[in-house]
């Protein structure tokens, strides 16, 4: 709302200059949007010397009651169509393209129409790309262009009052109001000087350095967030060590899960010296159960086998020496 009521004001007083300036005089026609009527001075359109409320808004149809026609947006085609109402129904008598859309793949800077309207016999076609660009275009009844003004910012909206056309867009910093005037004709439409108001939106790191200009606050911020999370971290690490320590206390001791009392601190020392002697007892016969009792004496008993050539040497020598013999 803020934004919304500083716009307002920045109109205001851009109109208030305009008007306490030498401006030629301002007839009915303007005030209509007509171009018609420049001899008689305009009275109706102020009110006790007040400018009205100007409400931007992007206009998708507009109606011409006196020319029975009315002009609409086709934002499938990107294109604008005049519409007559006829004695059979309603008839288009004009179609203007904003812009060429065929193969083309840069989406965001196509010119689409986003608003549209009419000033006496002229259609108003407002059309922007969602990047740096726009346009204002006064087309005729045939929808040719007849005057053109460009910017260099997105536009969304524009408004027909007192002889001036308000456009109002925005840019990377914040909001543009255009201020257009009307009442010199086509060529001051065309190449007549514009006035531009720019409302630059503060940024979250400009808002933070005017609340703390040293920068004491921000600091404080940080090491609190650094010690907090330090804080958690350590929780978080003390926790988890004690968990599983819990979780290898209960691994070690099975006889405390199965019922089995472990023997208390306090027994006397009569007990102890049993448990001992259980102990050193039990170790002596496991290592006597280590090896069996073998007898000492070796018998060593002759085996006889019946003879085989398989590994006879003889067969394996030359036979010049079984010749000599």
């Amino acid at each position: 709302m803020n934004t919304i009521y500083k716009i307002t004001l920045a109109v205001l007083f851009s109109f208030s200059l305009l008007t306490a300036t030498a401006q030629p005089p301002m007839h009915e026609g303007a005030c209509a949007g007509g171009p018609a009527a420049e001899e008689q001075p305009h009275e109706g359109c102020m009110m006790h010397g007040m400018m009205p409320t100007v409400d931007f808004q992007s206009v998708k149809i507009s109606f011409a009651p006196q020319m029975g026609t009315f002009v609409a947006i086709d934002s499938v085609e990107c294109s604008v169509h005049l519409v007559a109402m006829t004695e059979n129904g309603l008839d288009t008598i004009g179609c203007y393209k904003t812009d060429n859309t065929y193969k083309r793949h840069d989406l965001k800077n196509i010119l689409r129409p986003v608003s549209v309207g009419f000033l006496g016999k002229y259609v108003v076609v407002l059309a922007s790309a969602v990047n740096d660009s726009a346009y204002v275009a006064l087309l005729d009844e045939n929808m040719n262009v007849v005057a053109r003004r460009d910017f260099r910012s997105p536009m969304y909206a524009f408004h027909l009052e007192h002889g001036f056309m308000f456009v109002v867009g925005r840019n990377p910093y914040g909001y543009d109001i255009n201020i257009l005037p009307l009442h010199g004709g086509l060529d001051n439409f065309s190449n007549g000087e514009i006035m531009t108001h720019h409302y630059r939106v503060a940024k979250q790191s400009e808002k933070i350095k005017q609340s703390d200009p040293v920068g004491i606050g921000l600091a404080a911020v940080a090491v609190a967030v650094v010690f907090l999370a330090l804080v958690c971290i350590c929780l978080l690490i003390t926790g988890t060590g004690k968990l599983m320590a819990g979780m290898d206390d209960k691994k070690k001791s099975p006889k405390a899960s199965k019922g089995i009392k472990p023997v208390s601190e306090g027994s006397s020392a009569a007990n102890d010296q049993e448990v001992f002697a259980a102990i050193a007892a039990a170790i002596h016969l496991y290592n006597d159960e280590l090896h069996d009792e073998e007898d000492t004496v070796i018998t060593i008993q002759k085996v006889e086998r019946e003879w085989t050539p398989w590994n006879a040497k003889f067969y394996n020598m030359n036979q010049y020496f079984n010749n000599r013999r």
